[in-house]
């Protein structure tokens, strides 16, 4: 068959088919071409409408993602995030009722990547506008090290930071750090302590919170950001920072070296306020503690004075060889060893117990030891807690010092407050003892409950001896040295102790005094010891700088405004004068 043939041939085929219908060849070609077209164009339209959504959702996104941080970052350019929203890697430090002491911020801080830099000097130059007090040299040497990394700033501002950001300069960053903030400042900076620049508790009761652990975890990499339960302490802010203002003032006030106060809850242990001046301040610890670092009620030891004499009068009666009823021949001085004992303001006379109490008679006072004898008095001291290092959660507690060898002369200057160096905390917790009933329990910064103390007591002292030692302590104050810490309304009982002040082991020569003074209230049912001491004051109430004229009003201060944040109700009369407690 010829070519021409077969085309004819398929023609005709084509003509024919389909059952035999006869469609014209050219008409059936151009049909399928326009079927084609029509399919090749709605699938282009579809892919661009779905091209066309895909940008305007993209769009969409990035829109309302600008107009939300639009909405929640503050004006200035700054990667801390808003104080609700932080996560502290510390626990908070909280008082009894719950205020805040210590708590963690969010900061950041600067840094440089040496390799990045690109002009050391001109970079140095801008952030140096920002940043002034920065060292030059120091800095200028990190930006130019061999080092991938260099700290330029700890703990920046979010202004500092915006303001660096602005500059926009290459190799430079910041890091987001923690930040320990103490909103009580001075007043509370002996108890809660401070935190050095990488977070970690150096004094106070912060470190007592890495000891219980979080620096063994924060060690290991086990911390994390989640928020941890606050740490309760047992002060009461409100009664640490009026403590606080009157150690402050007395200090001024008396032209003394240094001050310092407690009050202590009898019963439980606790510690509601305790202070110390010079102090510092735990935000800006570097640069506020010059000699404020030592915590002189808890970690500095100093001879009491007559306060000592409360504990020996004690020891003598609880002895059961002398009463309030014995008498003591008060009219020669006792010399002994190349020392002569005598009496401040001697009556060269017999005295009774309380007029010896109430005199403050060291010959009295010394020849009561005497009964009691050496090894008798050593142990009563012990019993209170006057010898050892004292137990408690605070970190910096000094240990008591006292002879090697205990004789009759080391007795006899014990015996009113010479001889035994031991804490201002620890004299408060021994007079606590004296006046609950007779039982010691360990001091504490934490909550206790009075079932709780009950469990740890220790009765160390007869019921009857904490009974006389209350009179003895009320007569005092009414008719003694202890004049200038009464409180109308609060019936308040106390022991003043005058000392000559030890300078480098030597007594002072130049009349300097350590001055303290031992009370509760209120006395017919003592619920709280206030403890107060001044050193080397240079004055005091009516001019003179004896312990009954500048520590006592201390403590008459503390305990007009503590009391009725204490709870503590004033007693008075029909006419409207205050009771006072009769024995």
């Amino acid at each position: 068959m010829s070519f021409l043939s077969r085309i004819m041939d398929v023609k005709s085929k084509a003509h024919f088919s389909h059952g035999g219908a006869s469609r014209p060849a050219h008409l059936t070609g151009a049909t399928a071409f326009q079927g084609h077209r029509k399919r090749s164009g709605k699938q282009a339209r579809s892919r661009v409408a779905v091209i066309m959504a895909c940008f305007g959702l993209a769009y969409c996104v990035i829109g309302g993602r600008l107009v939300q941080y639009g909405m929640t970052l503050p004006e200035s350019v700054s990667s801390i995030g808003p104080a609700d929203n932080l996560l502290a890697s510390r626990p908070d430090i909280v008082d009894r009722n719950g205020e805040i002491l210590a708590t963690d911020i969010r900061t950041v801080s600067l840094y440089a990547e040496p390799h990045k830099i690109v002009d050391a000097d001109e970079a140095l130059e801008m952030i140096q506008t920002v940043l002034p007090d920065l060292d030059p040299k120091a800095t200028y040497k990190k930006l130019t090290s061999n080092s991938r990394f260099q700290w330029l700033q700890r703990q920046l501002t979010p202004k500092q930071q915006s303001r660096i950001l602005a500059l926009g300069i290459p190799g430079v960053g910041f890091r987001p750090e923690k930040r320990r903030f103490y909103p009580s400042g001075a007043a509370s900076a002996h108890i809660v302590g401070y935190v050095n620049i990488d977070n970690r508790g150096i004094a106070g009761m912060e470190r007592y919170i890495d000891n219980q652990g979080l620096a063994d975890l924060a060690a290991i990499g086990m911390t994390s950001d989640a928020k941890m339960e606050p740490v309760r302490l047992s002060i009461d802010l409100r009664v640490q920072s009026m403590l606080h203002d009157v150690i402050v003032e007395s200090m001024a006030k008396y032209q003394a070296e240094a001050a310092g106060a407690v009050v202590l809850d009898v019963h439980t242990g606790e510690i509601l306020a305790m202070a110390s001046v010079p102090d510092y301040d735990p935000n800006n610890p570097a640069e506020s503690a010059k000699d404020g670092w030592l915590n002189r009620m808890s970690d500095g030891t100093f001879e009491m004075g007559s306060t000592f004499k409360t504990f020996t009068t004690a020891m003598a009666l609880d002895s059961g060889k002398v009463t309030l009823k014995d008498s003591f021949d008060a009219r020669y001085p006792i010399r002994i060893g190349g020392f002569t004992i005598k009496d401040f303001h001697g009556k060269h006379r017999v005295l009774t117990v309380p007029e010896i109490f109430q005199y403050s008679s060291n010959i009295g006072t010394a020849k009561m030891a005497d009964i009691v004898g050496i090894p008798a008095h050593k142990e009563f001291l012990t019993r209170l807690g006057l010898l050892s290092k004292m137990q408690t959660e605070l970190p910096e507690v000094k240990t008591p010092s006292q002879p090697r060898e205990w004789k009759k002369i080391n007795s006899i200057t014990i015996s009113f407050g010479h001889g035994v160096s031991t804490t201002p905390l620890q004299t408060a917790v021994a007079g606590a003892t004296l006046m609950n009933g007779g039982k010691y329990v360990p001091p504490t910064f934490l909550p206790r409950s009075r079932e709780e103390a009950d469990a740890m007591a220790q009765a160390v002292v007869k019921q009857s001896t904490s009974d006389d030692m209350r009179y003895l302590m009320r007569v005092n104050a009414m008719v003694g040295s202890g004049k200038r810490a009464l409180v109308p309304g609060f019936n308040v009982g106390g022991k003043t102790g005058t000392a000559d002040k030890v300078v480098n082991g030597r007594y002072a020569k130049n009349g300097l005094n350590f001055n303290a003074f031992l009370s509760a209230f209120p006395i017919d049912d003592p619920q709280y010891m206030v403890l107060s001491f001044i050193d080397a004051p240079k004055t005091g109430e009516g001019g003179g700088r004896t312990a009954g004229l500048n520590a006592a009003p201390m403590v008459g201060e503390i305990i007009r405004r503590s009391a009725p944040l204490l709870g503590v109700k004033p007693k008075f009369g029909e006419d409207g004068s205050a009771l006072l407690v009769s024995y």
